[in-house]
């Protein structure tokens, strides 16, 4: 039998500013901060929501191994969510986040999406959608 992967456990974005960045995707994206100790290294930070998370690099001090050519801004990024778009719309109207696309329709890895679209602090891209 050939193996295969069910599911996605983490990812790592590599970012300018630790602090800017946490502040955004607890503030505005509603996700969790979190130290967090790994065996062989030193204390790090994380962003948790539902069963994943997000480690953090800062850029010039990514730690290893790491992706061939880490660096801010270099993701897309797509998150489900069952609050509708315009209560986000509203929620990023009051934090002054500008909507850079949408609503539009897109489709998903489970299906059709409507889905609005913001940068982080870093300039990725993120897609915000729920599940039509």
């Amino acid at each position: 039998m050939t193996p295969f992967v069910h599911s996605l456990d983490h990812l790592v974005l590599t970012v300018r500013d630790l602090d800017a960045t946490i502040g955004f995707y607890t503030t505005i994206l509603g996700m969790t901060a979190e130290t967090f100790f790994p065996a062989d290294g030193p204390p790090r930070q994380a962003l948790s929501f539902g069963t994943q998370k997000i480690n953090l690099h800062l850029a010039g001090s990514e730690f290893t191994p790491h992706a061939q050519a880490p660096g801010p801004g270099t993701a897309d990024l797509c998150f489900l969510s069952g609050t509708p778009l315009p209560a986000w719309q509203a929620h990023l109207a009051c934090h002054d986040i500008a909507i850079e696309a949408g609503p539009v329709q897109r489709t998903g890895a489970q299906g059709p999406l409507l889905s609005i679209y913001l940068r982080d602090p870093d300039g990725n891209l993120v897609e915000i959608s729920n599940p039509l």
